[in-house]
């Protein structure tokens, strides 16, 4: 138990003397490394934690949680049936197809990839419902197509436009094969929010894709959207059994090898900054042992006058742990702060610079997201505490252990 004496004897060594003025310095830099490094900390893992849940949500808002794709043979109806014993883990399924081709444009052209779907199927795709920015996807009829907002602003297109599309397959003639290429209009434009699926896909009928491709019914995938995506791995598995002859795959085996550096780079990035807040503790070591040599006489004085080694040591644990504390709290404070306006401050900076700081071509979203986890938050505060602590134990020993006789005869 902390004594009212000691309380004040640890406040009063946090406010040094005029004549101690570097070891003021010191203080401050310690106060100063421990709450930029805190702040810093909860501000790089709630960028890194939003990054990936909205990569999450728009994945899963325009892909299948569960893709079936035929091998050898179509899918049939019997398969269908069978999924009904798994109607409380399924929410909807659908059919598609997909291809590749480029878009021509008069003398611009863009490689895409081509997703088939009937119109009442497209319609279920709620990111795509909602992101629909010009047009209607009512409009979605034969010999139509919808493109993504980067997409059409690239090759400057609007509804109602027609444009070029060439096949990946080819048409053979008397001189060999040639390119298929057919006229299309379009009759939608969205914005799913994700810069690479808006520059690289397009929506196409079904009914066209396949003879587009010159493929039939048999290449049809079957996309399976479930109730709770988080349990892909357990659906993946039921699923499998279902249909042994088909390959079964899901969104996550899809994108495993992106979502795996994704937590690599969050762990790599949470050590390194941790190194901050263990520089801003040694400043504490350093400062405290400056302190206790400083204040030698001063303990020497309050050991002859009847303070026990556990009181001197109880006092410089406060010293030091306060300056961890409060630095502590203010790196939360500004943490916090810039987590919740990361966007917003952005853009502020880039106004003020002129410079572009986030590129959605490159970051793949159109906005900078920050997610705020409370128990990081947490373990970021209870790490930064500890730290703070153990760099008080060994000047608060040293202090302890300080002779009386010898430190007034020195002085």
């Amino acid at each position: 138990m902390i004594s009212e004496i000691e309380k004040i004897v640890a406040f009063r060594y946090l406010k040094p003397k005029r004549k101690e003025g570097f070891l003021k310095i010191i203080s401050i830099f310690s106060f100063l490394g421990i709450a930029l490094g805190v702040a810093v900390l909860i501000i790089v893992m709630s960028v890194m934690n939003g990054f990936r849940t909205e990569l999450i949500d728009k994945i899963l808002g325009f892909n299948a949680h569960i893709i079936i794709k035929p091998y050898e043979k179509k899918i049939e109806g019997q398969n269908l049936n069978e999924l009904n014993s798994l109607s409380n883990i399924i929410e909807k399924t659908m059919f598609s197809f997909n291809g590749e081709g480029i878009l021509i444009n008069k003398d611009d052209t863009k490689g895409i990839l081509v997703r088939g779907y009937l119109k009442n199927d497209l319609k279920k795709i709620n990111l795509l419902q909602e992101g629909i920015i010009d047009g209607s996807l009512d409009n979605f009829n034969k010999n139509t197509i919808s493109i993504g907002k980067d997409l059409a602003i690239s090759l400057n297109l609007k509804i109602d436009d027609k444009i070029t599309l060439m096949s990946s397959s080819g048409i053979q003639t008397i001189i060999g094969t040639l390119p298929k290429q057919e006229s299309f209009t379009i009759s939608s434009i969205f914005n799913s929010g994700l810069a690479e699926f808006d520059q690289n896909v397009i929506f196409m009928p079904v009914e066209d894709a396949i003879p587009f491709f010159e493929a039939s019914d048999d290449d049809l995938f079957l996309e399976i959207y479930l109730k709770k995506p988080e349990h892909v791995e357990e659906a993946k598995k039921k699923i499998q059994n279902l249909f042994s002859d088909y390959f079964v795959y899901s969104w996550a085996d899809l994108n495993k090898s992106f979502f795996g550096a994704l937590k690599v780079e969050r762990n790599v990035m949470f050590l390194i900054l941790t190194l901050i807040i263990l520089v801003a503790a040694f400043n504490i070591i350093s400062s405290l042992i400056m302190l206790v040599n400083d204040k030698g006489k001063s303990i020497a004085i309050m050991r002859t006058i009847g303070a026990t080694r556990g009181m001197i040591t109880r006092i410089f644990l406060l010293t030091g742990s306060a300056v961890g504390a409060l630095g502590t709290f203010v790196g939360v404070v500004l943490g916090l702060t810039i987590s919740i306006n990361i966007d917003l401050i952005r853009s502020w900076i880039e106004q003020l610079s002129g410079t572009e700081l986030w590129s959605p071509e490159i970051r793949f979203l159109s906005q900078l997201p920050a997610i705020v986890d409370p128990s990081e938050v947490v373990s970021i505060v209870l790490m930064s505490l500890s730290l703070s602590l153990l760099a008080t134990l060994y000047p608060a020993w040293r202090a302890a252990r300080l002779d009386p006789v010898d430190a007034l005869r020195y002085e």
